[in-house]
C-alpha cells in the first residue's frame, strides 16, 4: 500500500457546459485516487466564472484548478466529429479580457494554456504562443504550451519558453518529437531543459508514445512532471487515468519514488502550489492511497505500440480536506 501526498492530475479536461471535451471529475478523481485535477484550458476569460460556479464550486472538496485559456471561448469544438481549433482565429485572444479575468479569479487560476499546432492553431504558427507569454508575464504565472503538428515547429516553441514554463505533450511521437529517428535528444530540447522548461507527459489520445519516452529515459532525461491528458478520446484509452498513466513509467523503468514525485511534488511545483505536494505535519490536507499490484496488465501508447507489463497501479481511498472521502 502506497500512502503518498494527495495526487495532482497536471492535465486533464473535465465537463463544461454542454461540450464534449471532458470526463466528471468526481467519478475520475475516485477512480484514480486523485485529490487535485490541474484543467488544462477548457475554459477561457469568456467563461471562467460559469466553469467556477457549475464544475468547480459543486465538485468540492475536490481540488479543480484551472488554466486559463489564452482564447476567449476556451476549446469550444472537441468531439470525436467535431474539431475546431480555439487559436486558429486571433480575434479571440483577447490579452485584457484574458488579464482581468485572470486576476478576478487570482485563487484559482495557476497558469495560462494555449494550444499551438495545425490541428489547435491552424497556420496561425506561433503568434498564439508569444500572445500567451505576455499574458503571463503580466501576471507573474506560467505557460502550458500544447503541441501538435506544425506550425508552428518544435523550435519555435521551445525557443520561446522561459524558465517554469510548462511544455505538455513532451514524450510525443513524430512530428515535433523531442528525440530524432535515431533516438537522439534534440539540441533545443536539452537547451530548454537546462533553462528551467518544465516537461509535462499530457499523455492523451494522441501524445505519449512508448518508443519516444524509451529514448528519454534511455538518455538520462526523465519527464519532470507525469500527467493523464483524460478526455472525451483518451478517457476509455489509452491514457484512463492518471494511476494507469503512471504505471506506465513504472513499467519503463522509473523507480516509484520518482514516478509517485512526478504526481506529488514535482506537478505541485510547477504549478507554484508547493504546499499540495507535500505530506509534512500543519501543510498537507490530501492523501492518496493506492496499491501496487503484480498483475500482467496491457498498456497501450497514443502511437498505436503496447506493451505488458507484470504490474498495476489500483486506487483503495481518498483524504480530502483532512477526511476520508
Amino acid at each position: 500500500m502506497i500512502v503518498t501526498p494527495g495526487l495532482i492530475d497536471l492535465h486533464t479536461h473535465v465537463y463544461w457546459g454542454g461540450t464534449s471535451i471532458g470526463v466528471d471529475p468526481v467519478a475520475l478523481a475516485r477512480q484514480s485516487s486523485t485529490a487535485t485535477l490541474v484543467d488544462a484550458g477548457t475554459s477561457g476569460a469568456g467563461n471562467l466564472l460559469g466553469f467556477r460556479k457549475h464544475v468547480i464550486e459543486p465538485s468540492a472538496p475536490l481540488r479543480i484548478l484551472p488554466l486559463l485559456n489564452i482564447s476567449f471561448p476556451g476549446i469550444f469544438a472537441f468531439s470525436r466529429t467535431v474539431r475546431m481549433g480555439e487559436c486558429e482565429d486571433l480575434r479571440l485572444l483577447d490579452m485584457n479580457s484574458c488579464i482581468s479575468v485572470a486576476r478576478e479569479h487570482a485563487d484559482l487560476v495557476v497558469g495560462i494554456k494555449v494550444r499551438v499546432g495545425r490541428g489547435s492553431s491552424g497556420t496561425r504558427g506561433f503568434a498564439p504562443l508569444d500572445i500567451a507569454i505576455e499574458v503571463a508575464e503580466t501576471l507573474g504565472l506560467p505557460v502550458m504550451a500544447h503541441i501538435d503538428y506544425i506550425p508552428p515547429t518544435r523550435v519555435e516553441v521551445l525557443s520561446r519558453l522561459r524558465k517554469g514554463d510548462i511544455l505538455t505533450h513532451c514524450f510525443k511521437p513524430p512530428p515535433n518529437a523531442p528525440t530524432t529517428p535515431e533516438g537522439a535528444v534534440r539540441a533545443e530540447v536539452l537547451d530548454a531543459l537546462n533553462r528551467g522548461v518544465i516537461f509535462d507527459i499530457g499523455h492523451g489520445g494522441g501524445s505519449c508514445s512508448f518508443a519516444t519516452s524509451r529514448a528519454m529515459l534511455k538518455a538520462g532525461i526523465q519527464p519532470d512532471v507525469i500527467s493523464s491528458d483524460v478526455h472525451l478520446l483518451s478517457a476509455n484509452g489509452p491514457a484512463i487515468d492518471l494511476l494507469h498513466t503512471l504505471a506506465k513509467f513504472h513499467v519503463l523503468g522509473m523507480s516509484l519514488n520518482d514516478v509517485v514525485a512526478c504526481a506529488t511534488v514535482n506537478a505541485a511545483r510547477a504549478i507554484r502550489r508547493p504546499a499540495l505536494g507535500t505530506l509534512k505535519p500543519g501543510v498537507g490536507v490530501d492523501a492518496s492511497i493506492f496499491k501496487v499490484v503484480n498483475r500482467s496488465t496491457l498498456y497501450k501508447d497514443a502511437a498505436g505500440e503496447s506493451l505488458v507489463g507484470n504490474l498495476r497501479f489500483e486506487a483503495q481511498g481518498l483524504v480530502l480536506a483532512g477526511r476520508w472521502w
